[in-house]
């Protein structure tokens, strides 16, 4: 069995919610749907786009850095790829520094949203109080800080050349047993192609996006957790 979390969740502590969030899941789903311990595979969201790099080349990790930051509004479908072979859908909105939401269409109907560095999971069907973790304690925090330093984050293992593709290893410097993520980012132009996480038993999980999309703004609302939480109550 995996480790629990040594901090429980904020406001919360289930024992459903014992796993690191650098996990993928470790149950199937059910007819493609997600649910809340999933959200690990969705924390590892790529800004892909269709095609791949064709030179085969190194990008630095300064330029990549450079790239994360630039992610300031951003709106895009996903497709997310399960370790069980069934697949979700959804619509990713992005605003760095710190904020993110992914909401997941039908059946699964699971809604994620970041915010006051707070990561927070809704589940349509559970319970109106969401399950929530600290940004730091996820993934997410590689992209959503406010200066991406992967140079000198101690979350970064891995700057290596995988086919046409740069990868950037990531995992829980306090637990690399929990598994690990891949960052893969294509060249001319750099773009994050695939996000992938590999759990401590080697199971994947991958997100894919549509075209990005780069709205004028974004409202506030869509990262409100205190707000959707009020609305799901009342």
């Amino acid at each position: 069995m995996p480790r629990h979390l040594r901090t429980p969740p904020h406001g919360r502590n289930r024992a459903e919610v014992s796993r690191p969030l650098w996990h993928s899941s470790p149950a199937p789903l059910t007819s493609g749907c997600m649910n809340r311990r999933q959200f690990t595979a969705l924390t590892l969201a790529g800004l892909a786009t269709p095609g791949l790099a064709r030179a085969a080349s190194l990008i630095p990790l300064p330029e990549i850095a450079a790239y994360l930051r630039g992610l300031d509004l951003v709106q895009a479908r996903f497709t997310q790829r399960n370790a069980d072979g069934s697949t979700s859908t959804g619509t990713l909105y992005l605003r760095r520094p710190g904020r993110a939401r992914f909401e997941y269409d039908p059946p699964a109907e699971v809604l994620v949203m970041v915010g006051g560095g707070t990561v927070a999971i809704f589940d349509a069907k559970g319970d109106p109080t969401p399950e929530s973790y600290p940004l730091r304690r996820t993934p997410l925090n590689v992209i959503l800080s406010r200066e991406v330093d992967l140079e000198g984050s101690d979350a970064i293992f891995g700057h290596q050349l995988d086919g046409d593709l740069t990868t950037v290893l990531a995992h829980d410097p306090a637990h690399p047993e929990y598994g690990r993520i891949a960052l893969q980012f294509a060249a001319d132009p750099v773009r994050l192609a695939r996000w992938v996480i590999v759990g401590e038993t080697g199971e994947q999980t991958v997100i894919e996006l549509g075209p990005l999309t780069r709205p004028a703004q974004l409202s506030s609302n869509l990262f409100n957790i205190p707000g959707e939480t009020n609305r799901r109550r009342n």
